[in-house]
């Protein structure tokens, strides 16, 4: 993967993170890469599942396969939270 490759996919997860944070219910405790990390992901997924679907194969920008992603990273950005906040506060710090 190129240097290019590498920061579009940053800046994907960054988008696809905030976007998921944003349709998350409640607060989410978590650091921004952590955030950036469940928007790549997400982006995966959602690519794949879309793919199931059959509706990733369009010219321009595939909103189907765009929701599928922000749907995927909204669920992993509230797993995450949920598990981050356990790892934090049975830490004992």
């Amino acid at each position: 993967m190129s240097i290019g490759g590498i920061i579009s996919a940053i800046v994907i997860g960054l988008v696809l993170g905030v976007l998921g944070r944003l349709f998350a219910p409640g607060k989410q405790n978590i650091p921004i890469w952590l955030t950036i990390l469940v928007g790549i992901a997400a982006a995966f997924i959602g690519t794949a599942i879309a793919r199931l679907f059959g509706v990733a194969d369009t010219k321009g920008i595939d909103w189907i396969e765009l929701i599928f992603q922000i749907v995927v990273a909204a669920i992993g950005v509230t797993l995450v939270a949920g598990l981050w906040g356990r790892r934090k506060v049975g830490s004992g710090s």
